[in-house]
């Protein structure tokens, strides 16, 4: 089988694809391909090792029906149309578990730097606007005894979770498609309603998928529900959270900071207000960008086309 590999990922997995006797066909730039590039590229290959920056909908796939399989190097796979996938044969498969810490620790970054205005401040000595003490002067706020409300308590949120509940001794909120009965009893996180989450949090830190049910889910009825002191952090995708109502829940002090690693669209423009915002902390979706992280996910997409190739069963199988 031919594999193409369609960004610059680690070696790891190109080692192991050659390894196992596949034809790998690599892009090793930088930049990804634009679309029409990969399109005429993947029709010379059975196998597509994808991620989620670049969007294999309904139309790519119909030009490339041939397909066997895609392996996304990505947790996600919300840039996949999953329907015409599954109608063509093309089977899915993605990497769990890969960047499960690396994304804990930005959303736990994130809300520290959230709460003490450090990249506000940081650009304060930038500019030369350091000054002399000031007691009443760009406060931030304690974590301790908080209460966290976690939307999405998959592996990525129960880690989130831990971290606050043993750093901070935090009360744990979560709302989910079904319960987390492990993450109640390691840390007592408590199973609320969507809407008791938002009305009892003091920090809303989102970990669930993209979906048609989460499209926006954050939008100006859900900041207004959220207390005015509250922190919303956002590590998952953009498209959960509408950026225009989150600026002005900020702006009108409905909520009281927020954090992202992920905004709508990506990249975000330069002169975006959130980027001036003085208890903003915004990243540049870099979630998992940790050599251990990166490097497992390289293994665990080459793991997917190996187990393929050799008829299966795949241990992270989509569909």
């Amino acid at each position: 089988m031919k594999v193409l590999v369609s960004l610059n990922i680690p070696e790891i997995g190109i080692e192991m694809l050659r390894e196992a006797g596949l034809e790998v066909t690599t892009w090793t730039n930088d930049l990804p391909m634009d679309r029409e590039q990969l399109i005429a590229a993947t029709r010379q290959h059975d196998i597509l090792l994808s991620s989620s920056i670049y969007d294999l909908d309904a139309d790519f796939l119909a030009r490339n029906k041939h397909l066997k399989l895609i392996s996304q190097f990505a947790v996600g796979y919300n840039n996949i149309d999953l329907g015409r996938a599954a109608a063509l044969g093309i089977t899915v498969a993605n990497t769990p578990n890969a960047m499960t810490d690396a994304t804990a620790d930005i959303a736990f970054g994130l809300l520290l730097a959230v709460s003490r205005k450090m990249f506000h401040m940081h650009k304060m000595i930038i500019k030369d606007e350091w000054g002399h003490f000031r007691p009443q002067a760009h406060l931030g706020i304690e974590l301790r005894g908080k209460t966290v409300g976690i939307l999405g308590m998959g592996r990525i949120g129960a880690a989130f979770a831990h971290r606050c509940a043993g750093a901070y001794g935090m009360k744990v909120l979560y709302h989910n498609r079904s319960r987390n009965t492990e993450a109640e009893n390691d840390i007592g996180a408590e199973y609320v309603s969507f809407g008791e989450l938002l009305e009892r949090s003091d920090i809303i830190s989102v970990h669930c998928a993209l979906t048609k049910e989460t499209q926006g889910k954050f939008d100006k009825g859900a900041f207004d529900k959220m207390k005015p002191s509250s922190i919303f952090i956002n590590t998952a995708r953009g498209g959960i959270h509408n950026e225009n109502d989150l600026i002005e829940a900020l702006r009108d002090k409905r909520i009281w900071g927020a954090g992202l690693d992920v905004t709508h669209p990506e990249p975000m423009l330069y002169d975006n207000p959130l980027l001036q915002m003085e208890n903003v902390a915004v990243v540049p979706h870099i979630g998992s960008a940790t050599v251990e992280a990166r490097n497992e996910m390289s293994r665990l997409a080459a793991l997917n086309i190996i187990q393929f190739s050799k008829g299966g069963p795949l241990d992270n199988l989509v569909q």
